[in-house]
């Protein structure tokens, strides 16, 4: 039992600094003035936004975000 401990407390640390990279690597939501200039373009880009970088990171965000959960979980019960 204290080698799965071992390997799940392993596998949360992980997963833990790759959420924290992940996030800050993300653009914030907040356009400003250049929002509102670029309104034509943010449609485009709208619809695209799934095949971009910056919805594979919100992508990979939710996925380690509910890791983050279950080895929590996993972790409180072991």
């Amino acid at each position: 039992m204290d080698i799965l401990r071992a390997i799940v407390t392993i596998v949360y640390i992980i997963v833990c600094i790759a959420l924290v990279v992940i996030v800050l690597m993300q653009e914030g939501k907040s356009a400003g003035l250049s929002g509102s200039i670029s309104g034509v373009a943010e449609t485009y880009w709208g619809k695209n936004k799934g095949r971009s970088m910056e919805g594979a990171l919100e992508k990979s965000t939710k996925w380690l975000a509910v890791g983050f959960i279950v080895l929590s979980v996993v972790l409180n019960l072991i």
